[in-house]
């Protein structure tokens, strides 16, 4: 269990990111995983230049394969990062989502 005070000092971070857009850097695609991610295995992580140019690691939800690619446009979304018990906190964090261009 991760304890209630990491997730609440995590807060102040992920306000920060959530709604920044980026570009895709480079990606990997994870297929084994520690026992909290199993069930979100095979995912893919990226590394996502942000427009302060800053650089992030972070997971990539919502997404086809055709749109995995480098430069790839992204923007940080709120989602739950691993699976607990039923008495648990449900921890919350940044993952990158595309943004479809048309």
């Amino acid at each position: 269990m991760i304890s209630p005070v990491k997730i609440w000092r995590r807060q102040k971070k992920i306000r920060e990111i959530l709604g920044k857009e980026g570009w895709v850097v480079s990606w990997t695609k994870i297929y084994m995983t520690g026992k909290e991610f199993k069930n979100y295995a095979p995912y893919v992580v990226v590394l996502v230049r942000l427009e302060n140019k800053k650089k992030m690691v972070g997971q990539l939800v919502d997404f086809d394969e055709s749109q995995l690619k480098i430069n790839q446009k992204v923007k940080a979304v709120l989602r739950k990062t691993r699976i607990t018990g039923s008495e648990d906190i449900i921890p919350y964090g940044i993952k990158f989502k595309p943004i479809l261009l048309l």
